[in-house]
């Protein structure tokens, strides 16, 4: 088996009209958050995700800082995340003053553990933050029902979810807000960027006031802020690049699945390889093609294996820790001490094969084989 350069875990696919949208924004020298692509992209991916209003940000860890400030979150209020999410789901809760609550993933789907979230709830909590982890959308049904029982605002983490959907609808449009990624390695990419969407007018406001300062969405600017804003805008270069991507979006949507799939065909055989299982009633879009390994079916550490992909010019990264494993929520007050088992498992025995929408079929075909070879 003759060992490939390298192939790394994920690398962004600019496709499109990136060069063209870029060179016209450069050219018209509106370059900073005030040009035309901004609005463009606001409009065009708002529109794709079945949502009235976007708010373009300069990162998805700020849209969901930006979301839960909209929304009144603050100092004494708990705010529901998955134990197993990036820890800017966290981070971004800490920023408002509130206290992030954890509840384990499902063994199955990896996403948040529905089935836990009411013994989370308090009198202090406020929201509740479902993560499509991967590109795998939540059991929206549940975590809806729950939010309206006990009276709590949604707001999704779809950073890893564009394109994705539950019962036909697009991840995104089943919350009072919801917050997207647009980091390199994303489905669909700005480089750096995020955008909050939302259906409500009255959120899309206080949104882009928030974001741009606390200037007001219309009106003069006296530079006398009423309110502590911040200065979260995305630039009309990233959101040029951005509107680009957007156009592209389901075919690449269709390529990461394909890819998924082509994974799942060819280690289907292979004993101690386990993929996450998609959500009832859910189209999963795939961000990564991550596995859990089972040294006693599998014969080799995750660890082992990631050594061995690696001799062979393949690239793995760790999939995340768990939240209530990590010193600085710790410090900052949040409750650890729980038991999150599932996560737990995730954290020390899984990791991301590479995933790039652009990743050839010769170059899956590869990996599986590696893997296949090394169990035996």
């Amino acid at each position: 088996m003759e060992k490939r350069e390298f192939i790394p875990v994920c690398t962004p696919l600019l496709g499109g009209n990136e060069v063209k949208y870029v060179t016209e924004a450069v050219q018209d020298g509106w370059i900073s958050s005030s040009g035309s692509f901004v609005t463009k992209f606001e409009e065009a991916f708002s529109s794709y995700c079945g949502v009235r209003h976007g708010i373009a940000v300069c990162n998805g860890t700020v849209a969901i800082h930006l979301a839960l400030a909209a929304l009144g979150i603050g100092k004494g209020d708990e705010v529901i995340i998955p134990s197993f999410t990036m820890i800017a789901t966290a981070f971004a809760v800490c920023y408002t003053g509130a206290m992030p609550v954890f509840v384990d993933a499902d063994k199955d789907t990896w996403n948040i553990d529905t089935t836990k979230i009411e013994a989370a709830i308090t009198p202090r909590t406020k929201a509740i933050i479902p993560v499509h982890i991967f590109g795998n959308p939540c059991n929206m049904d549940a975590v809806t029902a729950i939010a309206r029982a006990h009276r709590l605002f949604i707001v999704e983490d779809a950073a890893e979810a564009h394109g994705a959907e539950y019962r036909g609808k697009k991840t995104g449009s089943f919350s009072d807000i919801a917050a997207f990624s647009f980091f390199a390695n994303k489905n669909i990419t700005t480089g750096e960027g995020g955008m909050c969407i939302t259906n409500d007018d009255n959120y899309d406001r206080l949104c882009r006031y928030y974001k741009n300062v606390c200037f007001p969405p219309d009106g003069p600017r006296t530079y006398s802020h009423d309110d502590i804003g911040f200065n979260y805008r995305m630039s009309n270069l990233h959101a040029a690049i951005g509107l680009a991507q957007t156009e592209k979006a389901d075919e690449y949507r269709a390529m990461r699945r394909k890819n998924a799939a082509l994974y799942k065909e060819q280690l289907a055989g292979c004993p101690g390889i386990i993929f996450q299982k998609d959500e009832a009633q859910a189209l999963n879009v795939h961000w990564m093609n991550a596995v859990v390994i089972d040294p006693a079916a599998y014969g080799h550490t995750k660890d082992e294996l990631a050594a061995h992909l690696k001799s062979k010019g393949i690239d793995t990264r760790l999939l995340f820790r768990s939240m209530a494993r990590q010193e600085s929520l710790r410090r900052y007050g949040c409750d650890c001490s729980g038991s999150y088992p599932v996560t737990d498992w995730l954290s020390e025995n899984g990791f991301y094969l590479p995933s790039a929408s652009s990743l050839r079929e010769d170059d899956i075909a590869y990996i599986c084989s590696v893997i296949k070879e090394f169990r035996k």
